[in-house]
């Protein structure tokens, strides 16, 4: 099988068979080479739960400077040394360190009230719907905007136009997405709108401050110094595409899940485990699926000896159901403890937004198991055709209130 295997090929994650596939490769390939094609270079990729965390903290070895994801395998990352994710140390820490200041407890709770606000209205056609059928993916497809919107300042009219585009971004690869000139050209207009879009905000924010987290990086100072308007756009562009990733994918995959094995209902008599459960959900699902870095010099993973410059994947989702770390990984357990997952990465590069996506997944999952009884499948669930982005595009549901 592995021969014949292409963990590239977005259609893979679009049929379900990945999970398959990534036991398969932990058993007998941890550390699996994926032959060039045509259009794309030769790849490492490893799917043992050790393996990925090492590939993610070693910053040393594992370089995240030419290219994070496999759709920029082979070309220069334009983000490289502007954004975050794209960005090593020690370069990497003098750049977060404002940012994860202006995203502190205090500052993140000033705007929780008007997320908490979002999110209920974002429910509004699940309580509507009781009795009937609701495509729950479609209603998720919301809380990305519901969550960051908030915080960046953007307003509530510009929230459907900014979904589109980071889901180009997320998700270049799924019909419903991909514009007719193709991948390529998909992910440039999704870059150029929003780069765009947050070009302007940082440019009204340095006219007329508010108290949103645009507003507060653009009057920090950092060093003696304010802080580059294009470190700005990078890293709210960052932050909307992390919540585009994490938020709509851990519901519509948990409760497909949950329906399917008739096992809502536990969860539900049990709001003891809202925050156990909401880590579980995050594990389960695991949105993002694959980070990538390069080696910087030769490295030994597993048995294989890998030469410097090499690109070498790391699959989240692959590690996250690794039985040597997880008992039962297939498994829903929203009393999991202990839990330490991989779903917003390892080491310097842990996501700077997991508090907020961690808290408006409460929030969700909080009203839902409080309002709804159970959930029953209506239909079978379409997965996002994606090698990134695992998720649901179409979750049909019958709401039992």
């Amino acid at each position: 099988m592995n021969d014949l295997l292409d963990l590239a090929d977005p259609d893979l994650y679009a049929s379900g068979r990945a999970h398959a596939v990534f036991h398969d490769l932990r058993e007998t390939d941890p550390v699996h080479w994926q032959p060039p094609t045509p259009d794309r270079p030769g790849f490492w990729s490893v799917t043992k739960y050790a393996d990925v965390n090492r590939v993610l903290s070693d910053y040393e070895t594992f370089t995240s400077e030419r290219g994070t994801l496999l759709n920029l395998l082979g070309r220069p990352d334009p983000a490289a040394g502007r954004q975050l994710a794209a960005t090593d140390p020690p370069r990497h820490d003098h750049m977060r360190a404002p940012v994860q200041q202006a995203l502190n407890a205090r500052a993140v709770d000033l705007h929780m009230s008007a997320v908490d606000e979002a999110v209920n209205a974002v429910l509004e056609p699940v309580r509507r719907s009781a009795g009937s059928v609701v495509d729950l993916a479609a209603v998720f497809r919301e809380l990305p905007l519901a969550a960051v919107g908030p915080l960046l300042g953007v307003p509530e009219s510009d929230r459907a136009r900014l979904t589109q585009f980071a889901e180009m971004c997320a998700a270049e690869d799924d019909p419903d997405v991909r514009l007719p000139d193709g991948v390529t050209a998909t992910l440039r207009r999704g870059h150029r709108e929003l780069f765009a879009y947050f070009a302007d905000l940082v440019r009204q924010r340095m006219r007329q401050p508010g108290d949103d987290l645009v507003s507060v990086l653009v009057t920090m100072r950092f060093e003696g110094a304010p802080l580059p308007a294009g470190a700005i756009v990078a890293n709210a562009y960052s932050l909307l595409l992390g919540a585009t990733v994490t938020l709509p994918g851990v519901p519509g995959a948990v409760l497909a899940h949950l329906a399917a094995t008739g096992s809502y209902r536990a969860w539900a008599q049990r709001p003891d485990l809202l925050d156990s459960g909401v880590e579980e959900a995050l594990r389960f699902a695991t949105p993002g699926m694959h980070f990538v870095r390069h080696t910087r010099r030769p490295v030994r993973l597993g048995r294989q000896e890998i030469d410097a410059g090499q690109p070498v994947v790391a699959w989240l989702s692959a590690a996250n159901r690794d039985p040597a770390v997880f008992d039962a990984p297939d498994r829903f357990h929203p009393g999991r403890r202990p839990n330490r997952h991989l779903a917003f990465g390892s080491g310097r590069h842990y996501c700077i937004g997991s508090h907020i996506a961690r808290r408006t997944l409460r929030l969700l999952f909080g009203r839902l198991l409080a309002e709804v009884s159970d959930l029953e499948l209506a239909g079978p669930p379409v997965r996002v055709r994606s090698a990134f982005l695992s998720g649901l595009k179409h979750l049909p549901m019958v709401v039992v209130a």
